[in-house]
């Protein structure tokens, strides 16, 4: 262990930067990336069809889509400095396999993304259509590698696979087991899935702030029912894939099971916790108030009415006995409320989606007013369920930052002063506070504005070329 100097205020400060910042990028990465598929799909109908509406669509959400990429680009390079400064000793024990999936995400998938994202916003009056929509694909394809490469070091990170250590450090023995192990491919398909159910709320959103408004009703209202069709088969997928990361969590991470249930003793045929209310210290040690579903608990964690699930106290004495003397148990408050976050904003997601989904059946979206404030409130859900995700995710594996190789007390840097970790906070909290003012600002503005042909082409100044196959 590294006797570090003024630790647990250079930690905790760390930590709280570190958390700051990853925070605040996953707000954009979502929306990035099914706003990009969305695009597509939209460009893709045009294409087909010649519907001008759904040209105007594109253009309308591709201008929101731009200023949340933006954003997102700017907010996300940040977090890769901090590894070398904030967190050098962790870079020296892991940097032979972390940086691996990161050198890939940024050689081949952002400059995959940020080329054919420029092709595609100022190819329009310059490349054939067909060509056009090619590029629009392309930035797709882009940020699903981007997210890929980025979920698979993380992955390592819950679930260390495909090293060995020399000389006291982590030197990867297999890049394919590193990015296809099963943890970073259930956090793949959750985060997609994640990112459609992101995209589709805010696609019927801003439609139902339209369509309330009797602005132009029949464009969307197609994008609206759009939105939907996403929305129901997204958030079911979410749900199933969760189902599975549970029973992959109980292998892996136990102790992150345990805590999300604010369960201290080991139980066969285990409830699941609908809600608790226990004292507020980082581990609390007990409950005095847990109300739970008989036996699910059991079935979601081992496919069984009478399955084990192991307790925080028992897998506290386990670790001590493996790893040595030390406080194993994460934040039980933190993880406990944040999974149920999650899961009760997904609930709620669910059945948003399948009303929308019937509405959009009998074709009434544009009709039901009530349902349309709904919706543009809704929009503010995903971005929840996926901070609440995240928070649970991160959380819930401490202490360790690389479970059961490293603590995260033995990854920050020994040489950066307390104060300079402090600065770095103030400075971060008020360029993003200025920040999510902008792009709030920004995407209010130019989603209450209407799509309209003659301004895009006037913005353009050249003339959109004829359909050609």
């Amino acid at each position: 262990m590294i006797d570090l100097p003024l630790a647990d205020t250079a930690l905790d400060l760390s930590r709280w930067q570190f958390a700051m910042t990853s925070i605040y990028h996953f707000l954009f990465v979502p929306l990035t990336i099914g706003l990009a598929y969305t695009l597509a799909v939209m460009q893709t109908l045009w294409f087909k069809t010649r519907d001008e509406q759904w040209l105007r669509l594109t253009r309308f959400f591709g201008k929101l889509f731009l200023i949340n990429f933006a954003i997102g680009v700017a907010t996300g390079l940040v977090q890769e400095f901090q590894f070398g400064m904030n967190w050098s000793e962790y870079s020296r024990f892991v940097g032979d396999v972390f940086g691996a999936p990161l050198a890939m995400e940024g050689l081949l998938a952002f400059f995959l993304e940020s080329t054919f994202i420029g092709l595609w916003v100022f190819g329009w009056s310059r490349l054939k259509p067909g060509v056009h929509l090619a590029t629009i694909w392309a930035v797709a394809i882009g940020t699903t590698l981007s997210a890929y490469f980025i979920l698979a070091a993380n992955a390592w990170m819950q679930d260390p696979v495909g090293y060995k250590l020399v000389d006291g450090r982590a030197q990867m023995t297999s890049v394919f087991a590193v990015l296809f192990n099963e943890t970073a491919l259930l956090a793949f398909f959750h985060t997609m899935a994640a990112a459609a159910v992101t995209a589709s709320f805010f696609v019927m959103g801003v439609s139902a702030f339209h369509l309330r408004r009797g602005q132009d009703v029949a464009a969307f209202n197609k994008a609206a029912r759009m939105g939907a069709a996403i929305a129901v088969p997204a958030t079911v997928f979410v749900l199933l894939i969760g189902d599975d990361f549970m029973r992959n969590m109980v292998e892996r991470q136990p102790m992150k099971v345990a805590a999300a249930e604010a369960l201290y003793d080991t139980t066969s045929k285990a409830g699941l916790s609908i809600f608790a209310v226990a004292p507020l210290e980082a581990n609390p040690g007990e409950t005095t108030v847990n109300l739970k579903i008989p036996y699910a608990l059991s079935v979601l964690a081992t496919n069984s009415f009478d399955g084990t699930v192991v307790g925080i106290d028992q897998l506290q004495a386990q670790y001590e006995k493996k790893y040595g003397p030390g406080d194993y148990v994460p934040p039980v408050g933190v993880v406990y409320w944040g999974f149920r976050g999650m899961v009760y904003i997904g609930g709620a997601l669910v059945a948003i989606a399948l009303f929308a989904a019937f509405l959009a059946w009998k074709d009434r979206l544009k009709e039901h007013r009530l349902f349309q404030r709904v919706l543009i409130w809704s929009i503010a859900l995903p971005f929840l369920a996926n901070t609440a995700g995240w928070v649970y995710t991160e959380v819930g594996r401490q202490p360790w930052i690389v479970q059961g190789l490293q603590r995260t007390a033995d990854g920050v840097s020994v040489a950066v002063p307390t104060w300079q970790i402090a600065a770095g906070i103030i400075t971060f909290l008020v360029i993003y506070g200025l920040l999510i003012i902008v792009e709030f600002w920004l995407m209010r503005r130019y989603a209450q504005r209407l799509p309209e042909p003659e301004r895009d082409e006037a913005d353009r100044t050249l003339p959109l070329p004829a359909m050609s196959y």
